[in-house]
């Protein structure tokens, strides 16, 4: 085993600390991204720019964005709830899953926002949804391809 292969185990402590500062680190990021995409539904240019479908579509990626910021804030109210004073395995399997769940609902969010952007900057439908699709690849990739690649090479329990 090389040093880079060198492997910790962690206490029921640092492993829940771990899950709720990932937790943390997520839930800015979202909040913004629904700010933004609450604030563009105010907009003069929002009714006259985009057809009915196309306002559904922003509907619909501000219930997906909000879906996973209930996600990724479950673990903490779940933790306050039922484990003020422990920790345990179960909580951090729960707490992994809800994070993992949220993933889901935010890259498809973000993917319809991001056609509804690109359909208005570059003028086609077509395009937009090749860019749209390109973007959920990319989140597919990274998010579920690229850590099973490496749990397996690594013979790990993600």
């Amino acid at each position: 085993m090389s040093e880079n292969d060198e492997i910790q185990r962690l206490s029921l402590n640092d492993v829940t600390s771990h899950v709720l500062e990932e937790c943390r680190t997520v839930v800015p990021g979202m909040q913004a991204l629904f700010g933004f995409q609450l604030i563009s539904v105010f907009s003069t240019e929002f009714r006259r720019l985009l057809s009915p479908g196309e306002r559904v579509l922003h509907l619909a990626a501000i219930v997906l964005v909000t879906i996973a910021i209930v996600l990724v804030m479950a673990p903490a109210a779940l933790h306050r709830q039922t484990e003020p004073r422990t920790v345990s395995v179960r909580f951090i399997s729960i707490s992994s899953r809800l994070l993992m769940a949220s993933m889901a609902p935010l890259a498809v969010g973000i993917c319809l926002d991001v056609y509804i952007v690109a359909r208005l900057t570059v003028d086609s439908g077509p395009a937009a949804g090749a860019i749209a699709l390109v973007l959920l690849c990319v989140f597919l990739l990274f998010w579920l391809v690229l850590p099973r690649v490496i749990r397996n090479r690594s013979g790990g329990d993600l």
